[in-house]
């Protein structure tokens, strides 16, 4: 229903226009039997607050962006997802934005802030600078996921690649692999991402008294499982001997998956692989994929958290934290 007043769902629930309010902006002193009138009014008439009339009230819009390069990619919608049900039972509604991983999104995206629509951010940048991110404008509370930039005045919640990278490395050596390769990272310009990964890869090789080899690494040409198969296939076909295949993420492994399973190579049998992300799709495919977990939930909660702290006015230097991780082990690099 269109053009439902605030003063319609006071009259339908029998409450003041100030009951209504205090429901709609979630203040706690209002009692169960109360809010339950209202919201039920509410339900009925189909209202939808103004955002605009919220902000000019109360100085909030009860909205915040979530921005990533690319909600196609499994493991951006696995974030918005956890982050867009954790900010709903919080009060919070939450905006998308993509940046298509350009400098130009970027830039768009936190320049703009949603022209005041949205009360903070939670970003996940790619391309831009620490030195810039620190530059851009402070009126829009911002809280950094992953691991790329992040300047020391803003706040950034992520895991530790490098750690991360060496547990899955460890365990296809503790599985007696010899010669590992690291698939899936960019061919030019390494993010962030992957030189933490191919770091904590190359760490573990060193460890187990291994020479890392730049034979090993296989790029691709863009994030995707048919990139990956591509170039994983390609790299096969010219001879490149392999028993084990980290992989930067989920996608790339499905990509090497199939490019192996292609040239009649089994896996784990002749080559074992690992991927990262533990999306949806790694225990279904045959066989499942040995993966690195991260604690979404412990990773949105915690962004949200430190968001609505600086919303609510905390002013300090920024906040570097650290959620947990696991390893998912699946048949594509079982228990040894």
């Amino acid at each position: 229903m269109s053009g439902v007043r605030l003063q319609d769902v006071a009259d339908l629930a029998g409450v003041s226009m100030k009951t209504v309010s205090n429901v709609v902006h979630d203040y706690p002193h209002v009692s169960a039997k109360m809010r339950e009138r209202v919201q039920n009014a509410i339900a009925e008439l189909g209202y939808r607050p103004n955002v605009l009339g919220r902000r000019l009230a109360t100085g909030r819009t009860g909205l915040i962006a979530l921005a990533f390069a690319d909600v196609s990619v499994p493991y951006f919608a696995e974030l918005a997802r956890r982050v867009s049900s954790l900010a709903a039972e919080q009060g919070y509604r939450v905006l998308f934005e993509e940046t298509d991983g350009t400098l130009e999104g970027e830039r768009a995206v936190v320049s703009s802030g949603e022209a005041g629509l949205v009360d903070g951010m939670i970003f996940q940048p790619s391309r831009m600078s620490s030195a810039e991110l620190a530059q851009t404008r402070s009126d829009i509370p911002m809280v950094i996921l992953g691991e790329g930039a992040a300047p020391v005045t803003i706040d950034r919640v992520m895991i530790d690649n490098v750690a991360a990278a060496r547990e899955a490395t460890r365990h296809l050596l503790s599985l007696g692999r010899r010669r590992v390769a690291f698939a899936g990272h960019e061919r030019t310009a390494l993010s962030r991402t992957s030189e933490l990964r191919i770091a904590g890869y190359q760490a573990a090789l060193e460890e187990a008294g291994l020479t890392a080899d730049p034979a090993l690494l296989i790029p691709s040409q863009s994030v995707s499982p048919v990139d990956s198969a591509r170039s994983v296939g390609a790299a096969l076909d010219a001879g490149l001997a392999v028993d084990a295949i980290m992989c930067r993420d989920d996608l790339a492994a499905i990509g090497a998956l199939r490019a192996l399973q292609e040239r009649g190579l089994k896996v784990p049998e002749d080559v074992a692989i690992t991927g990262w992300d533990n999306t949806q799709m790694t225990w279904v495919t045959f066989p499942s994929i040995t993966t690195i977990a991260p604690d979404m939930t412990a990773l949105a909660s915690r962004a949200l958290t430190m968001l609505r702290e600086r919303i609510d006015g905390l002013d300090t230097m920024g906040r570097h934290e650290l959620v947990d991780f696991d390893l998912v082990k699946r048949e594509s690099a079982p228990e040894a």
